[in-house]
């Protein structure tokens, strides 16, 4: 009776895996359905013309949605321009007047994502 139990917890555990699978492989990791995440067009997007600018690790993101979400989240504040390389999992942020440490960390969490170490440079 406990073989046929533990048999049937593992058929459940299997097929709630693979329609986890499926809907990710279908859907991006974001669950968005295939939707693109319109990307916030900065104006100024000459480095020179922000003195300030810092380097923060992101983790958790996998995909260009994800990058674009971060990315919205400063670009959408005056000021701003930041760029997010999905492959080194970081965001270069330009900043025209300095940004506090916790409102970047508190951005980055806001758009889902977990920052990791930041560095002013």
């Amino acid at each position: 009776m406990a073989t046929i139990v533990i048999c049937l917890i593992l058929v459940v555990i299997c097929i709630v895996g693979i329609r986890s699978m499926i809907n990710r492989t279908a859907h991006g990791c974001c669950g968005g359905g295939g939707d693109n995440v319109k990307k916030v067009k900065v104006k100024d997007k000459n480095v020179s013309h922000y003195p300030y600018t810092c380097t923060v690790g992101v983790s958790g993101m996998t995909c260009s949605n994800c990058k674009k979400r971060v990315e919205n989240a400063f670009n959408e504040k005056e000021g701003v321009y930041a760029v997010v390389d999905l492959a080194k999992a970081q965001a270069v942020i330009h900043m025209k007047e300095k940004m506090p440490e916790d409102e970047i960390m508190s951005t980055i969490w806001q758009s889902g994502y977990e920052p990791d170490g930041l560095k002013f440079s």
